[in-house]
């Protein structure tokens, strides 16, 4: 199913903390991939398959300037993922709610 080959690369690409990295420095803009990997202890071939991987989760997009590859977000490739989350809380919520009312009512009847 495509949506759950959706799920498996953005949650695959959220797994790595250097990955969630790259996406806490780009929520103040656009970056070169350069600047992006300054501040990291690896490689810029590293950071650039990071990157790599986070393109194909749609969680960022590549645009290239002259000679200069630059990074920026695309939240909507957060959005499936979210609303799994989403999905999933509400449902546990509702389960846990029903539980808690069963055993309000249980020690009440005692």
């Amino acid at each position: 199913m495509v949506e759950d080959q959706v799920l498996d690369r953005a949650y695959a690409a959220l797994a790595d903390s250097t990955r969630r990295r790259l996406l806490e420095t780009l929520r103040d803009g656009d970056a070169r991939i350069t600047d992006l990997a300054a501040p990291l202890p690896m490689t810029f071939a590293g950071v650039s398959r990071h990157i790599g991987v986070l393109e194909s989760a749609g969680l960022v997009q590549r645009e290239v300037r002259g000679r200069e590859h630059w990074v920026s977000l695309r939240p909507a490739g957060l959005t499936m993922a979210q609303q799994w989350i989403d999905e999933q809380t509400e449902f546990w919520s509702t389960r846990a709610d029903a539980l808690s009312e069963r055993l309000r009512r249980k020690t009440r009847g005692r």
